[in-house]
């Protein structure tokens, strides 16, 4: 025993010294192993990999340049360009909580945003300054109580669902806000400290109500280019027009720009005819525009010296985000597949883990939505197929509350603002809410 404490000593020593070699090899062991057995040449196997990519080019097709593109571009605006005393005074940690938890989950409704998309503007208003608990509160509020979501709810799956599901995800945002804010006060405290004196030198000289209009046309311009189909004449009628009505609200976003910001009226019309041609010489493809346009703006603000840090700030939310995006959205596809087709879980697996109304079903239905990822409505006729297939009103509730509020993709970007130990605990309140709500909803009303 006293020959063996100074080699115990030696090898403590060496770990300790070699720790982050040791890590590195465990790493290289442990992908090794995992190239070596993986199951090459099983259908499951590969249909799931067809799947991974065949998601992350759904997602790119449809979403990075009509939903993550405008937003990291109103992300980087609104590091640069909100008033960070209007956002410690309305959703700061010293902010009434009342006042800025309302603020938080109310700005959310007005979004049609999925998982990811919320994110960049997340990261936007909790880098301006905005307290743990309302930053938070808009995470879960935007994919989760926008409006459209809860109508085309009621509707598809019956106005109950439709009410539960409004009612359980306002008070979601509410209360884990809330949670969020009390756990970790005296962080938030002297973050909010550091925030004030960083942002001091930075402000911007632009009126309110030039500020006022820019963000309108910009959320404007987000929303209707992402308006999806659903099955309402009302709702239809808006649809059919909704390129025109984007690109009324970009002409007028221009001319907000030339009037009451100064920009160059010539660049701004040189960038309006090439978005134009892009739309007259390829018709059917309305993206490609949209996606010039923006980038383009991104140019024409990067070669103003009062408003490059704009391109500056949103280019910082892209390195930041996207990569972990595809990537959780690869893994997502692998190993659940796209809505209607198989990953590497069997979905016969799924449909009868989540058959009844017990706590077991309901539990997983909360951890099936929470890594899961769904676009904005898709989440509807995916439980509605669901529901017709045998799962409990309990369950669904519980996916509709977890679904649109988390994915694999979307932990994987809050991990990067907010650290592991805040994102855990964020998505722990998600799940354990949404699992509790969607007992006690199926089982007693």
């Amino acid at each position: 025993m006293v020959r063996r404490e100074p080699m115990y000593a030696q090898l403590r020593s060496f770990y300790e010294g070699n720790r982050q070699q040791g890590h590195l090899i465990a790493l290289v062991l442990a992908i090794f192993l995992a190239v070596y057995f993986m199951p090459v040449g099983t259908a499951r196997f590969d249909n799931a990999v067809l799947e991974a990519f065949a998601l992350v080019h759904w997602y790119a097709r449809e979403h990075v340049i009509l939903c993550l593109l405008p937003a990291f571009v109103i992300a980087g605006a609104m590091a640069v360009y909100i008033s960070q005393g209007s956002v410690m005074r309305y959703l700061g940690p010293q902010a009434p909580k009342s006042l800025a938890l309302g603020v938080a989950s109310v700005s959310g409704t007005l979004l049609a945003v999925c998982s990811c998309t919320v994110l960049p503007l997340f990261g936007g208003i909790y880098r301006r300054g905005a307290g743990l608990g309302a930053a938070v509160a808009f995470l879960y509020s935007g994919p989760a109580i926008n409006v459209m979501a809860i109508v085309v709810t009621a509707k598809v799956l019956g106005v109950e669902l439709g009410f539960a599901r409004a009612v359980g995800a306002i008070v979601f945002a509410i209360v884990i806000g809330a949670v969020m804010h009390l756990l970790y006060r005296k962080e938030e405290a002297s973050r909010s400290d550091e925030t004030v004196r960083g942002f001091e030198a930075g402000e911007q000289g632009h009126s309110l109500g030039a500020v006022v209009s820019f963000f309108a046309l910009m959320i404007g311009i987000l929303i209707f280019a992402n308006w999806a189909p659903a099955d309402s004449p009302a709702w239809m009628a808006i649809y059919e027009w909704k390129w025109q009505v984007t690109a009324a609200l970009a002409s007028s976003l221009a001319v907000v720009l030339v009037i009451r910001w100064n920009w160059s009226a010539t660049h701004l019309g040189l960038l309006a005819v090439i978005v134009t041609a892009c739309a007259f010489f390829v018709p059917g493809t309305p993206e490609l525009a949209f996606a010039v346009g923006t980038v383009g703006l991104m140019l024409v603000a990067g070669l103003r010296p009062s408003d490059c840090e704009w391109t500056a700030q949103s280019w910082g939310f892209t390195q930041q985000i996207a990569p972990l995006l595809l990537a959780g959205v690869f893994v997502a596809g692998f190993l659940l597949g796209r809505p209607g087709n198989e990953g590497l879980i069997p979905s016969d697996w799924i449909n009868a883990a989540v058959g009844d109304n017990s706590l077991m079903s309901t539990v997983l239905a909360s951890l099936l939505g929470a890594v899961m990822y769904f676009s904005t409505l898709t989440e509807v006729p995916i439980v509605q197929g669901l529901v017709g297939a045998g799962m409990g009103k309990g369950p669904a509730l519980a996916l509709l509350l977890a679904g649109p509020a988390l994915s694999l993709p979307n932990m994987l970007v809050i991990r990067t603002i907010l650290g592991t130990r805040k994102t855990m605990t964020y998505c722990m309140l998600v799940v354990v809410m949404a699992t509790a709500t969607g007992f006690v909803y199926g089982n007693y009303f």
